[in-house]
């Protein structure tokens, strides 16, 4: 399981050092692709594996699932960690998340985030004054 949250900075080939106590979870290759609000995910390959079946469940009928596939499915990129614990981070799904220098790694339990760091904390600062109320919603749901 993947939780944190921590702060790194890419190198000149657009690498990020991703956290110690993810690289365990990491050594068997990861496959990062785009995420919502603008970040990429980041999962290990067994995990991928479980999201990629999803995505080739949602039918291919409805012009918004042909969509989220192919954007899934075409950034995605296979990748392993360096000896030093390095990612590359492809220049494509660096553009699309806006990703130039300093950036939060952030564990979400079964994947990982990498987030411009400015956009992170707008969007974490958004999550927290939303957090409340979520959990009240879950709650009375029984979740």
């Amino acid at each position: 399981m993947f939780l944190g949250e921590y702060s790194h900075s890419l190198d000149e080939k657009g690498r990020v050092v991703m956290p110690s106590k993810f690289r365990v979870g990491l050594a068997g290759g990861c496959v990062l692709t785009k995420g919502q609000e603008r970040c990429l995910y980041v999962f290990a390959t067994d995990r991928w594996d479980e999201e990629a079946q999803k995505v080739r469940r949602l039918p291919r009928t409805d012009r918004r699932a042909r969509n989220y596939s192919r954007s899934f499915f075409a950034s995605a990129s296979d990748q392993t960690l360096d000896r030093s614990g390095r990612c590359q981070i492809p220049e494509t799904l660096r553009s699309y998340a806006g990703l130039t220098k300093d950036v939060t790694v952030v564990g979400v339990a079964d994947r990982i985030e990498i987030w411009d760091t400015d956009t992170w904390q707008r969007i974490a600062a958004e999550a927290d004054e939303y957090y409340a109320e979520i959990e009240e919603v879950l709650s009375e749901e029984g979740i």
